[in-house]
């Protein structure tokens, strides 16, 4: 099988910046000395600690410890083999690949991925020529009906013509093969050969969040077509229902800068929000709001304490949307920020209010938003019989769990407060009822977390181990000389001995390190765990040994911590030497105890040194 030239892949790497490709799916905020922070994608958290550091090409997260280059999070993020994940970064970096056996990539040279995706794009391409056809007279129609028609190009609006297979046809011409057509979810197996799997359908394509069409979303406009009015691509490698949002690569760049995003619930009413000023709106396709949906919004938001941002949901004010509400509020705890309702009435959606009254009703739709908690709780209570103290109660009851819920103590009392007044109950009973209720309820189990690559340490001689490593990675300029003087027993966790056990295999730290130091350490390294300790430490900001906050990279700090770090280890072997020396008959044993009792003068006078040295650095 032909393999990509080292060289090429290396290319790759120089070319593809790492903090531009991860901040299509990771909002990233300046974390000082370079470094970049965000939400991980790899794992649900509430505050980041996802770092990428651009001038090393690397990333690391300290929360699950994934972490390595910008081939490693395409890999990752895209579910993709190593070649995959190269090719398709040298299709969008400008890099020309050779292959051992010679020639560009074609056909089954290319990784799965890559072809699915390709695939797609032609179809998308092959739907959108074909909304100009007469036979698309319908899909035009209805795109005009709702005010859409001038916009279709804009979000790649097409139409499947309704022969049989019309697409099957064009991507042959284009060299697909009938099984990628049925494994990109574009065809299906007919006892006469493939057919498509769209036909007689406007069509919408689905982007992921890097812009690459995954999927597409069908809806039927024929009279005589008898199938389900939304048709979305199956379940594929590339095209995950419970992961993907409509319009979130139009929407991403504005969510993360207004940290704020709506969701509706259709294709047109996605149109319809951004054309109306509400580019923030995404919609899920062929499926409810869920948890993987969630992750990747927070993602995008930096959903986090200091970040509070704005998911607002838009439903009927009817019983599907309410139940639609609660639904959601199941969702709601994953996120940090706050959750809102945009109720529409009469039951219009955005595309119809657009239509009736214009952009700025849309805006304003969006604008008079209500928290989703006030939403679920008044839902709670409508229906009830207020003016009787047994709906009151019945009300009560319905509504306590929802406000019991409510992890934030302070607005849990808020809607203690509220729902007194909403029910006519006094709030001491309300109060009641919620702690009953809060009592009651099932613990949610804590999520476990990984084992870490490397120990975080809180004793001194550990901070002091872990800088000294940090140095070598980050600054080994610095502390080249010093090295020459550490031994492996100065690294007490066995974590920190087999990184520094790398960086001695790869010559130690040079004095004038170029873009490769990294790269020539983590080749060192004997299995995945050292390596991921390697990355961790290679993007983790500098700390102070005596204090808190972080270090300024000088020379100074440099000495002060292999100081340290030699003053520590010597502080080992004289407690051990002295140990021996008392175990010894000095009668028995003279030129073992002479020798030893050296050592120790020895060992005390190069202690002081040190002790000195750090001394006039600080």
């Amino acid at each position: 099988m032909a393999r990509i030239l080292p060289e090429d892949i290396a290319a790759v790497r120089d070319r593809a910046r790492i903090d531009e490709v991860i901040s299509e799916q990771v909002t990233l905020k300046p974390a000082g000395g370079g470094s970049l922070k965000g939400l991980c994608p790899f794992h649900d958290e509430r505050s980041p600690s996802f770092h990428v550091t651009p001038a090393k090409g690397l990333y690391h997260c300290f929360g699950c410890q994934a972490g390595g280059d910008v081939i490693d999070f395409v890999m990752k993020t895209d579910m993709v083999t190593f070649s995959e994940a190269v090719e398709k970064l040298a299709a969008r970096f400008g890099v020309t690949l050779r292959y051992t056996e010679g020639g560009p990539a074609r056909g089954a040279q290319q990784g799965q991925r890559t072809r699915l995706i390709e695939a797609n794009t032609t179809a998308a391409a092959f739907f959108e020529h074909n909304l100009t056809a007469p036979e698309a007279e319908p899909a035009r129609q209805f795109l005009t009906e709702r005010g859409l028609v001038t916009d279709a190009e804009r979000f790649g609006v097409g139409f499947a013509l309704a022969g049989w297979d019309n697409l099957v046809k064009h991507l042959r011409g284009k060299g697909f093969t009938d099984n990628e057509m049925i494994t990109a979810g574009l065809a299906l197996r007919g006892n006469r050969g493939p057919y498509d799997r769209f036909r007689g359908r406007i069509i919408w394509p689905i982007r992921d969040l890097s812009g690459e069409v995954v999927g597409f979303g069908a809806r039927r406009i024929m009279p005589d077509d008898d199938g389900p009015k939304y048709l979305n691509t199956p379940e594929t490698p590339v095209y995950h229902k419970s992961q993907v949002l409509y319009g979130v690569d139009l929407a991403r760049k504005q969510i993360a800068r207004s940290q704020q995003v709506v969701i509706v619930e259709g294709y047109t009413d996605v149109m319809a929000c951004h054309l109306a000023g509400v580019d923030t709106a995404v919609a899920t396709c062929g499926t409810a709001f869920g948890e993987d949906h969630v992750k990747v919004l927070r993602r995008l938001l930096l959903d986090q304490d200091e970040h509070r941002g704005e998911v607002i949901f838009t439903f009927d004010s009817d019983e599907a949307g309410r139940k639609a509400a609660l639904r959601a509020f199941d969702v709601d705890q994953k996120f940090v920020g706050q959750t809102f309702v945009a109720v529409t009435g009469e039951g219009m959606d955005p595309c119809d209010l657009r239509i009736q009254s214009g952009d700025q009703a849309v805006r304003d739709l969006v604008s008079n938003r209500i928290p989703l908690v006030e939403f679920v709780i008044r839902s709670k209570i409508d229906g009830f019989d207020l003016d009787s103290a047994e709906g009151r109660t019945n009300a009560l009851r319905n509504a306590a769990p929802v406000i019991a819920s409510i992890p934030d103590r302070i607005l849990r009392n808020e809607y203690v407060r509220l729902l007194s007044g909403w029910t006519g109950v006094e709030q001491a009973l309300v109060l009641d009822a919620v702690k009953q209720s809060a009592s009651s309820a099932k613990p949610v189990p804590r999520p476990v977390s990984a084992n870490p690559a490397i120990p975080d340490e809180r004793d001194p001689a550990g901070q002091v181990e872990r800088e000294s490593l940090k140095l070598a990675l980050q600054s080994p300029e610095l502390v080249h000389t010093w090295y020459e003087s550490v031994e492996p027993q100065a690294f007490t966790g066995e974590a920190y001995g087999r990184i520094y056990g790398a960086i001695v295999a790869a010559g130690g730290p040079p004095a004038a390190p170029d873009e490769h130091w990294i790269t020539a350490v983590l080749e060192q390294c004997p299995d995945d765990q050292v390596r991921a300790g390697v990355r961790a430490l290679s993007v983790e900001l500098p700390r102070q040994l005596f204090g808190d906050g972080e270090a300024q990279i000088d020379q100074r700090f440099a000495e002060n911590v292999l100081s340290r770090l030699l003053e520590l280890d010597a502080g080992r072997r004289l407690r051990e030497v002295k140990a021996r020396l008392q175990r010894i008959n000095p009668v028995e044993s003279q030129d073992e105890y002479r020798r030893l009792f050296a050592d120790v003068l020895a060992l005390e006078q190069y202690r002081r040194d040190l002790r000195e040295a750090l001394v006039s650095g600080t």
